[in-house]
Formats: C-alpha cells, structure tokens, sequence
C-alpha cells in the first residue's frame, strides 16, 4: 500500500461522494448495523464507555500497518492526515481548525490548558459540578499547589440535575473558570450549558466544556453553545479508539495562554528542530505535545468519516427516538431510571436503578447485552446503528433479573 492513491479514502478523513465503498445509504439503519460487525454476536449498549468498531475504522488502523509493514515511515502523509482530521472534526464541532488541538486523550488537553493558566490573582477559583468526570476535577484539584481554590456545585436532590441556582452561589468574582460536563457520565443527565455560560460571562469567569458524553451523537455546535474551552475524545460516539482526543480553544483567549506542558508538534514550525528556544504555535497547536499516536487518529477520522456520511442531524434523531422508546419501555416494565424524562434534559445513556450494578452488569453479558455501570446504575448507551430489537433484548433480560433491580 506505498502508493498514497491505493489507501482507503476514510484514512485521510476524506469521504467520497457516494460514500465508503460498501457503505450503507445514510438513512439505511439495517444496513449500517452490517458495518459493526459485533452487532451479529452482541447486543452492544455500551458506546458511552467505547463506541462498537466500524470495519472502515479497523481498515483505517491496518492501512497504517500496512504502510508500516511496506515503507517504514511516512511523517509527511502521516501529518497531512493529522491536518485532515482536525479539518473535520473541526467542521462537526462548528469551529475553526486553528481552535482545535488534537491530544492524546481528553486528559490531555485539560492537562495542557491547565498549565496555561494562571492562579495566583484575585480570580483563583475552579468551579466544577458535581457531575464531572473524575479527571475533570481531579486534574483541577492539582492546581491547588499552584493557588487554585476548587469548589464544587451540589446537585438536586434526587441527583438527576445541577440546578442553575446552585451555580449562581458559587460564581462570583473570584472564579477563573467554570468546569462543567455536557452529558453527566453516571445517569445521562444533560446540564443546562447556554444559561451556564450566559451567568458565567457575565461574572467574567471563563467556561470549559466535558463534551465527551455528547460528542457523536448528535449534533454538537460549540461556537453556538458559547463555551470558551472544551475537551472531548474519539472513542465513544465519534467511532474511533483510544488515545485520541481534541482541545478546542476559543480563537481570541489563544495569544494570551501558553502551556508549560509542551512538544515538538506544538512549535510555530515543527520541522525546525531547534533546541536553542521555545516558539509556540500561533493557533491552537500550541496545546499539543510530542509525537502523537497515527493509528489513532487514523481510526478517528474514519470515524468522522461515517458520521458526516449519515449527518449528525439524522445520528442525533435515531440516537433520541431509541432513548425515548427504551425510557418507555422500562416505564411499561416497572424498572426504575435515574436519567431524566425530558429528552432537553438528557443525552444517550440511559441509566437503570440497580441494587448490585456489578452483578447486573455481569447478568446482562450472560443474555448477550454489553453495559456499564456507573454510581449505582447501569447504563445503557444507545447510538445511530442500535435498533428497538436491542431495546426489546435488553427489556426482557431485565425482567429475568428483577432481584437485581433497584
């Protein structure tokens, strides 16, 4: 495969006209579950953990291989790919391709705008709900050596909200930065991002978004949402695999925050290799660090590849009208959920009561049905090529195990 003509067009992020060869229509849902080759074995409902691999994205992967097998190394194509994949996860995201850092993972990225950051004047405070991830706020509570103040935002009661309310308390002059989660990991709930960020601008607070749990599965505008920083990664609904994830930083905050976390890809000119000083790039490039995983990011932009294919609005419909119907059907069932009703208010996880989640999880395998479990729940996470047959799946086996339930 050493001629660059003869690689699957998806490796380079680049999606024909037609589509991939052998690729489904966009609207042909059957068809595409022939695409995921574990929807034959498995009842897959675990893409909120890792998103099932498409036979595009595992080609993408061995073209890699094979360049490797054949030719040993091929950095100039390799970084006109990395170049490829910003361009469209750019395009998804709804910002420039010079906002965009692709990292290592999402950890990453929150890591490298960290330590760009300052926490030693009157504004100190990190606010973070609690909702986040645990690198979400883990990654902040080390900045306490460097005069960052942490503070968390309760949620309700019952646990399936962050009111705005509570924000209000906690955002005030000090706050540097508001931490928030678009989709909370443990029960699919879905913050109020606009009225976050409209309170937090108008405290002069700055906003970063945990898009991971949204990201893919549906559609998802950054530049609309008003965030001025998000992370995200590319191995739950955006199809790819791990150590992929991406940096968004609003265009304008870039001149005026350079990372101490650093690399030879974040220099203004990479093939300078110069010992001698430190230039950051002038975009967001600046965020990135050393050499970065080319499989990987092979696999996210045939990813990418298929979502722009099917079209992020028709991926965000499928993905809501099985949540809905799933809600319906384990309401019809009696099982309890801690994931809210209102499709506003939640993402693409549904999250089932249980009194063991571990030994529920395990049961569910037992049927055939790939979960998670989180906080007590198990999680049921739906994309565009499940169908109401994995929801019919996943119902029955429940009711076979009801000791289990909450």
């Amino acid at each position: 495969m050493g001629d660059q003509a003869s690689r699957p067009p998806w490796a380079a992020g680049d999606v024909p006209a037609a589509g991939g060869e052998g690729w489904p229509g966009a609207g042909d849902w059957a068809g595409w579950r022939t695409q995921f080759p574990i929807l034959a074995r498995r009842t897959y409902l675990n893409s909120g953990s890792c998103g099932a691999l498409a036979l595009s994205v595992r080609a993408a992967m061995e073209d890699y291989l094979d360049l490797r097998m054949q030719e040993g190394a091929d950095w100039g194509l390799w970084l006109e790919r990395f170049e490829a994949l910003r361009a469209s996860l750019a395009g998804l995201l709804g910002v420039e391709a010079a906002e965009l850092a692709l990292t290592a993972s999402a950890s990453a990225g929150l890591n490298s705008l960290a330590s760009a950051l300052s926490f030693d004047g009157p504004r100190r405070r990190v606010v973070v709900s609690d909702f986040e991830f645990p690198t979400s706020a883990q990654i902040w509570h080390a900045q306490a050596r460097r005069g960052a103040e942490v503070v968390h935002v309760p949620a309700s009661a019952d646990g399936t909200s962050v009111p705005l309310a509570h924000f209000e308390r906690l955002i005030d002059e000090r706050t540097a930065l508001v931490a928030v989660t678009h989709i909370c990991y443990r029960n699919g709930a879905r913050l109020d991002i606009p009225a976050i960020v409209e309170l937090a601008h108008a405290r002069g607070a700055r906003v970063l978004l945990d898009a991971y749990q949204s990201v893919g599965a549906g559609p998802l505008d950054l530049r609309a949402l008003g965030v001025d920083f998000a992370v995200g990664g590319m191995m739950k609904y955006l199809l790819g695999t791990s150590g992929s994830g991406f940096l968004f930083v609003r265009g304008e905050l870039v001149p005026a925050l350079e990372p101490l976390a650093t690399g030879w890809l974040a220099q203004a000119d990479v093939a300078a290799m110069d010992i001698t000083r430190h230039v950051p790039a002038p975009d967001a490039r600046r965020f990135e660090a050393g050499t970065p995983g080319v499989a990987n990011a092979q696999a996210a932009a045939a990813g990418i590849a298929i979502l722009r294919h099917v079209g992020m609005a028709a991926v965000g419909a499928r993905v809501e009208g099985l949540v809905t119907r799933c809600l319906e059907a384990l309401a019809d069932s009696g099982i309890a959920v801690a994931t809210p009703l209102d499709p506003d208010r939640r993402g693409a996880t549904v999250a089932i009561r249980a009194r063991d989640q571990a030994a529920l999880v395990e049961r569910l395998a037992a049927h055939g049905i790939v979960t998670s479990c989180r906080d007590g729940n198990v999680r049921a996470s739906f994309h565009f090529y499940n169908d109401e047959r994995d929801i019919a799946r996943l119902i029955t086996a429940l009711e076979a195990e009801r000791g289990l339930l909450a």
